[in-house]
């Protein structure tokens, strides 16, 4: 697999390709958020992994595309007199989803190849790579699994699945920048090393990619429209009906009061871990980029905050709650950062 070609300036390279691949890939997380806000991930009723690249070219194929959409619940219970002027503004949000989809799979396919066949892939990153290529053709297939959930009775895909299908999207998106980092700057590769603040690092960034699976629950409930008032919730800050189900354990996964409170209450956790944090590193770091990263969290954290409130307020205004998710993958994404300027560092001082 591997040839004398391979170089360690190659690395650079590589990485490059990567970070490429993961800033389109933090592009694709944005466009589904803003199609699961548009409420247009339905309008496409057939998968059609190969053929569906192309869009519908001229009337008749429009009204075809629509007449099947209109067979659907989604068309039947909810939009029921959609015009098509309607209907192709929600196709095209889900329509460039899924061609942004398969064009990453090339991205990422393509240049793997080509690496591979100059050699210059350095021995052991190969399996990764595969790794990679592996989870993002699970994340399509995942994705048309959450889609087919709203197809059948109920006019809204799972919960369980979209949350699912946003979470595999953030874990690769996090996997090919640490990958990136590792790259470009290799530092110290013992395992005893990642000690210390980087543990803490990799720790808080493991929080807030439970706080994304979080948020994934209240965009597949819309559990962000039952409460849009901050701090409180109703009467106070604790809302009436907490986890009233039975069983209780339910409600934090299908009951909206509690998912938002949940998340919510997570919020306020992070806040003071990832802030505790980042302001020990900040006045307490032994090297510049230490405390640079350190700073990046911070503002980073403060932004997300501003944002959520900022979703509730304006009743999940688009524009708000598209940036709010993105600033999430920002935070995970510095956190990350802030694990790799860490490493080799036990004391953190």
């Amino acid at each position: 697999m591997f040839s004398s070609a391979y170089q360690p300036h190659h690395d650079r390279q590589i990485a490059l390709w990567l970070l490429t691949c993961a800033v389109v890939i933090y592009g694709m997380i944005l466009l589904g958020g803003v199609t699961r806000l548009t409420e247009s991930g339905l309008s496409m009723v057939e998968w059609r992994p190969i053929m569906g690249i192309w869009p519908p070219v001229g009337e008749a194929a429009w009204q075809e595309v629509f007449a099947k959409y209109q067979q659907f619940p989604e068309y039947q219970k909810i939009n029921h007199g959609m015009s098509l002027a309607e209907f192709k503004t929600i196709f095209m949000f889900e329509y460039l989803h899924r061609v942004l989809g398969r064009l990453i799979g090339l991205l990422f396919f393509l240049p793997l190849v080509f690496f591979a066949i100059r050699g210059v892939i350095r021995p052991g990153l190969m399996p990764r790579l595969l790794l990679l290529f592996f989870l993002g053709g699970c994340q399509g297939l995942l994705g048309w699994y959450m889609v087919k959930s709203g197809l059948v009775d109920r006019p809204s895909v799972s919960q369980y699945r979209l949350t699912a299908h946003l979470g595999l999207a953030v874990l690769l998106y996090g996997a090919i920048v640490w990958q990136v980092m590792r790259l470009w700057s290799p530092g110290p590769d013992a395992p005893a090393q990642a000690t210390g603040p980087m543990r803490w690092a990799l720790g808080l960034t493991g929080l807030v990619y439970l706080m994304i699976l979080s948020g994934g629950l209240v965009a597949g409930t819309d559990a962000g429209f039952s409460y849009p008032t901050w701090p409180n919730m109703g009467p106070g800050l604790v809302p009436p009906g907490l986890y009233d189900s039975n069983p209780a354990w339910l409600a934090a996964f299908e009951d909206v009061t509690t998912i938002q409170f949940n998340h919510r209450i997570f919020a306020y956790l992070l806040f003071f871990l990832v802030g505790g944090f980042a302001l020990r590193q900040l006045l307490r770091g032994a090297t510049r980029s230490r405390r640079v990263a350190a700073a990046l969290v911070l503002a980073a954290l403060l932004l997300q905050i501003s944002l959520g409130i900022s979703t509730l307020l304006t009743h999940v205004a688009v524009p708000v709650a598209a940036a709010h998710q993105g600033g999430a993958i920002l935070l995970l994404t510095l956190l990350l950062y802030c694990a790799h300027t860490l490493r080799g560092d036990a004391s953190g001082s």
